[in-house]
């Protein structure tokens, strides 16, 4: 192998290392996220979201949340499109100067993704009769996921270390990323010491706390400013300043981070998956306001 090829390489295995971080929420964050949705969907709205779902689905948005997780190795082109970078130490997000991938390609982010996958989905319920090029199911499945991705504050996290990828800490005695803490780690910790390892019994909880702990935010929540159909940009912002006053702070390279970090940062966690679900729900109601059942052969 030459020097090239060997460099080549060596970069396909650095991003190798990364590539699971980089890519969302764990899969119990992801079904978390639609689960809570589903509670929240309008009648029009659920019956579209039916009539999309694939057969894998069985009914259920959540057992479809992590699909696009699942098959990045096949869609080597939407690796970029569930996290943005933001630049180091701002803690601030804006559209036009962060959205892009590493090529420097425009609107080829996570909030990019989310216009995109929005407007693909318009195409064919603003006007009932019109037909559509776009797969919607899997348009449908992005856009889910990807609600859920841009709710996790590393995933706009700093360009300098790759959302946290490239802090290495320990979490307890594991060795592990910071990223990969925020996706998986505190929700794996949470649902051990609290939820006695059920997801759903976690879930209730958030439930819950949107009922009675929150019922006053959420139609702040739901809010999409000039009765715009999605509005991500306003996630990504909470999201780096989240990223910046807890996932990052007491976190440097080679930290080991405990109790002090767990139980600070899980109600943020939490909160997180709930504001993904209510507004996702409230982002496929506006989608699908006028819904229409396509027509059965």
């Amino acid at each position: 192998m030459g020097v090239s090829g060997l460099l080549w390489a060596v970069r396909a295995l650095v991003l190798l290392q990364f590539v699971t971080g980089i890519l969302g929420w764990g899969k119990e964050g992801h079904y978390a996220t639609c689960k809570i949705a589903e509670g929240y969907l309008t009648a029009e709205a659920l019956a579209a979201v039916k009539e999309l779902l694939p057969e894998s689905a069985e009914g259920d948005l959540a057992n479809v949340c992590s699909w696009p997780d699942e098959i990045r190795f096949h869609y080597h082109w939407s690796s970029a499109l569930h996290y943005v970078d933001t630049p180091d130490f701002r803690c601030n997000y804006e559209y036009f100067r962060d959205c892009h991938d590493s090529s420097g390609r425009k609107d080829r982010c996570v909030t990019g993704a989310i216009y995109n996958y929005t407007n693909q989905l318009l195409s064919l319920y603003q006007n009932s009769n019109s037909e559509s090029n776009y797969n919607l199911t899997e348009a449908l499945m992005f856009l889910s996921h990807f609600i859920g991705d841009v709710h996790q504050p590393l995933h706009v996290g700093f360009l300098g270390d790759l959302g946290g990828n490239t802090i290495q800490v320990h979490w307890y005695r594991r060795k592990s990323n910071l990223h990969h803490v925020w996706d998986n780690m505190i929700i794996e910790s949470a649902l051990k010491t609290f939820y006695s390892s059920d997801l759903a019994t976690m879930i209730r909880a958030i439930q819950n706390n949107i009922t009675e702990n929150w019922s006053n935010q959420q139609p702040l929540w739901e809010h999409c400013a000039h009765n715009h159909t999605v509005c991500p940009n306003p996630y990504a912002s909470e999201s780096i300043s989240l990223a910046c006053k807890f996932a990052y702070k007491n976190a440097s390279p080679g930290s080991t981070l405990e109790d002090d970090y767990f139980l600070s940062r899980l109600p943020v966690v939490e909160k997180r998956l709930a504001q993904g679900g209510i507004r996702l729900a409230a982002t496929l109601n506006r989608i699908f306001a006028s819904y229409v059942k396509i027509a059965q052969a």
